[in-house]
């Protein structure tokens, strides 16, 4: 399998784009600290994007329920994706191997030409810069039909005890056995991360509202911290499972099973050759105060 890999003066990004265009590791170029989540060959070789670093969400994030939605044209049928899940998820581009359409020392641009569940074009761009990895996440629409897209990340992160979580939203969805949202509730305390807080000790699976895009990762065992900045996306996604050593802070561009919403909250409509596009941007910081 073909590895790209790109750096900056402090960072070190492996990419696998036959994977799902899926982030493998990324690093700090002098201790080789991970920044994700480490991932080693054994991972690689599952062939699962979901035992790296991160994929893409295109052209939906999460589940979606009854088998399919509503297009314009009439129902558009879905089927399950996942060995570990009975509802179809995540969207397709993950499932595929992406082309390199450009690459130098710092910085590629990966691209998927789908036809599943619909023709669309997927484009990511990696860039790294004085410690900063920036992604941009683009879908075009291709079909002759419109149809409803949704875009998202899936990064995973060292999680330690001292791990602390910064991401301010108003609202978060609870969910039904099935991981399908039920009702819009004001944050619990032990989920409002309005300021820097350690991670639930329960697990959390939940679509968070009204992001203003920031999130603050403070990782003091680690000696690091990463300020994130995300675009075009008004929710994120929480999954911090219990005892497994990681979280997902996950930046979407609409909540779980928005296509069976009312008013499909953050989908767009998109018309052949139209777009809609998402981005994600990481900055590396050395924290020099020790863990307490």
């Amino acid at each position: 399998m073909k590895l790209l890999e790109l750096e900056d003066n402090l960072t070190h990004l492996t990419l696998a784009p036959e994977l799902g265009a899926s982030i493998v590791n990324w690093t700090l170029r002098s201790t080789g600290q991970p920044l994700l989540r480490h991932n080693d060959s054994q991972a690689l070789n599952t062939g699962l994007p979901g035992k790296l670093g991160c994929y893409p969400l295109v052209p939906w994030s999460n589940r979606i329920a009854k088998g399919g939605f509503d297009c314009p044209a009439g129902w558009l049928a879905l089927t399950p994706n996942s060995l570990t899940d009975p509802l179809p998820i995540h969207g397709s581009a993950w499932q595929q191997a992406w082309q390199v359409v450009s690459q130098s020392g710092d910085e590629a641009v990966l691209q998927l030409d789908s036809s599943t569940p619909f023709a669309y074009r997927a484009r990511q761009r990696f860039q790294l810069r004085d410690g900063k990895l920036s992604i941009e996440l683009t879908v075009t629409h291709l079909a002759e039909g419109a149809a409803w897209h949704g875009l998202g990340l899936h990064p995973y992160f060292p999680r330690t005890p001292h791990t602390r979580l910064q991401a301010k939203a108003g609202h978060v969805w609870l969910c039904d056995g099935s991981k399908l949202p039920t009702q819009r509730i004001a944050l619990p305390a032990e989920w409002d991360f309005q300021q820097p807080k350690a991670l639930p000790g329960t697990l959390v699976d939940n679509g968070f509202c009204e992001w203003d895009g920031h999130c603050l990762i403070q990782q003091p065992d680690l000696g690091h911290e990463l300020q994130c900045q995300a675009t075009g996306s008004d929710y994120y996604l929480l999954y911090c499972p219990v005892d497994l050593g990681f979280f997902c802070i996950e930046p979407v561009s609409h909540p779980v099973n928005a296509h069976h919403l009312p008013g499909r909250p953050g989908l767009v409509l998109l018309e052949q050759g139209q777009s809609t596009e998402l981005g994600f941007s990481l900055q590396y910081r050395e924290l020099s105060y020790p863990s307490n």
